[in-house]
């Protein structure tokens, strides 16, 4: 099936920030995708969890799980709505590689040591490492993506920090919309999270069930696979009731932003980025019971006592990593302390911090530590 006229066009790309020759069997999107699977920070992923500590248990979702799972929701709703699955597949598979060990509350506590020296940012990290920070090519640094695929990695953005990135950056200036591959990406991506936060949290019994009927999204859903299996196994229930919830949401996201795309009647991606409202929403029904869903995970699973002891656990970790880098640079790795010094006659604080926080936001949470306890550990005496 033809794609939309508004949708994003790997013929019509805005092209590289540095220009290379077209590929010659795959699209542009094609390309940004493998490029991203290839990618070092890609393969971190499957060590970087996102509510747990990855150590805390095998069946947790990780960082690399939770992007398939996106891409393979994404595609599904381009598909439907004749948009670039491709394109959708690489923003999803690329929108997290920027995030620290220890899921949020390693972010929190990198952006409270950066605080000092611009802070620090998942998304902006996301779009750094794929600008920069990976070093595979040898005719420019990073991935060299496409315009359209950065956009769509770059979902939130200060105005201050939007006046750093050019074209890019225009639309938060602006106050326009990505293109509609990066808007439902956007939102997948919440889908996903906030569903197999629920999954998560009720197979390691953070999550009371009692207290999760309380919303209706869930018990509607469980009743019905109830009702029609009695006999069914706990856990197979709620993996069916999860299955349930997340499709109804994918159909009422793909139907709903049908109806809006056709009464806003864009013409190309262009006028999709120049409208004011983004075209790909919920009902305002679902919206509704989508937010009561995630205040309920707010309420019971991540201030639940258990998270809240591995996050102060990650955050200590974390901060003590960065001040004692920050106090002493000879601690860093070689490759590290090499970009340190080649602005060290600047004596710049800015650029070393900002050097650290690239090593420590590019950590799993093993390595994470394990780089602390070679620093921090007991000094264990020889045999």
């Amino acid at each position: 099936m033809p794609y939309a006229p508004y949708a994003a066009l790997s013929e019509t790309s805005r092209g590289r920030r540095y220009a290379e020759p077209r590929p010659a069997y795959r699209s542009e999107f094609q390309r940004d995708r493998d490029r991203i699977i290839h990618s070092a920070a890609f393969r971190r992923l499957e060590y970087k969890t996102q509510v747990f500590i990855n150590h805390e248990g095998d069946l947790f979702r990780t960082r690399l799980t939770h992007s398939i799972e996106v891409a393979q929701i994404g595609r599904s709703i381009a598909r439907a709505l004749n948009l670039n699955e491709d394109l959708t597949e690489a923003i999803a598979l690329a929108h997290d590689l920027g995030h620290t060990p220890f899921g949020h509350a390693g972010q929190d506590a990198l952006n409270v040591c950066m605080k000092k020296f611009g802070g620090f940012e998942h998304n902006l990290q996301s779009l750094r490492v794929v600008d920069a920070l990976e070093e595979r090519y040898a005719d420019f640094p990073g991935l060299n993506l496409t315009f359209e695929a950065r956009e769509g990695i770059l979902k939130h953005c200060s105005v201050k920090n939007a006046r750093n990135y050019g074209e890019l950056g225009k639309r938060f200036i602006e106050k326009k919309q990505p293109g509609l591959e990066a808007q439902l990406t956007n939102l997948a991506d919440e889908l996903a999270y906030t569903n197999h936060d629920v999954d998560d949290g009720l197979r390691y019994e953070l999550i009371d069930l009692n207290a999760l009927m309380e919303i209706d999204l869930f018990s509607n859903h469980y009743h019905d696979v109830v009702g029609k299996y009695p006999d069914l196994a706990s856990r197979r229930c709620i993996h069916e009731t999860v299955r349930r919830i997340i499709n109804t949401m994918v159909v009422n996201l793909i139907e709903n932003s049908s109806n809006v795309i056709k009464k806003a009647s864009p013409a190309d991606i262009d006028d999709v980025r120049n409208h004011r409202e983004p075209l790909i929403a919920y009902s305002r029904e679902l919206y509704d019971s989508l937010l009561q869903m995630k205040h309920f995970l707010r309420q019971q699973l991540y201030a639940h006592y258990q998270v809240k002891r591995m996050s102060r656990k990650a955050k200590e970790i974390i901060q003590s990593l960065f001040n004692v880098f920050m106090d002493d640079k000879y601690l860093l790795p070689p490759q590290y302390l090499e970009k340190v010094n080649t602005r060290d006659q600047d004596n710049s604080d800015d650029h070393k911090a900002r050097v650290i926080a690239d090593y420590i936001a590019g950590m799993t949470d093993r390595y994470a530590l394990r780089e602390h306890h070679r620093l921090f550990g007991p000094v264990e005496m020889p045999s």
